[in-house]
């Protein structure tokens, strides 16, 4: 019997547990996708998030970093010219240059506040920015006034 395992379900979502969509998220997933190209998640502060791709051989113009609504999408594809791509004779080939296309779903509040690529590391910095008026906030507690308390005391006595 198989026994389900919910590891890969933690690792699409980034500030927020919304079990259904994570649930219809691994129902698409196949072996191949789940490993390339390997990233790192990080939890950087209470706010701050931080994904890290391993992309070597890729360059800027090769990466796309695109967000729409919830999603936010890393793409990669290596352009070469057609001759160049033709000269190159491989005696061993052990780093991927595949087209790749990875999507994590993100919380209401979660922005993407920049990409950086570097030594073939891509790093995509988030921030959750919560409203104001959604944040926590204490409420006071008043003391009732000390004439009423005794007077109640008083009644149950």
């Amino acid at each position: 019997m198989r026994t389900f395992d919910p590891t890969p379900l933690h690792r699409f979502a980034i500030g927020f547990d919304n079990v259904s969509r994570l649930l219809d998220a691994a129902t698409r997933l196949d072996d191949q996708t789940v490993a390339y190209p390997p990233y790192n998640i990080e939890k950087l502060s209470e706010n701050d998030y931080r994904i890290t791709m391993a992309v070597a051989g890729f360059g800027e113009s090769d990466l796309d970093v695109i967000v729409q609504e919830t999603t936010l999408v890393i793409s990669g594809k290596i352009h070469r010219p057609e001759d160049e791509a033709k000269a190159v004779e491989f005696l061993h080939r052990g780093i991927a240059g595949r087209a790749f296309e990875r999507k994590f779903q993100l919380a209401d509040h979660i922005q993407v506040k920049g990409a950086k690529l570097e030594n073939g590391l891509l790093h995509v910095d988030l921030e959750r920015l919560v409203p104001e008026e959604k944040l926590p906030r204490k409420v006071a507690i008043e003391s009732a006034t000390t004439g009423g308390a005794k007077a109640i005391e008083n009644k149950a006595a």
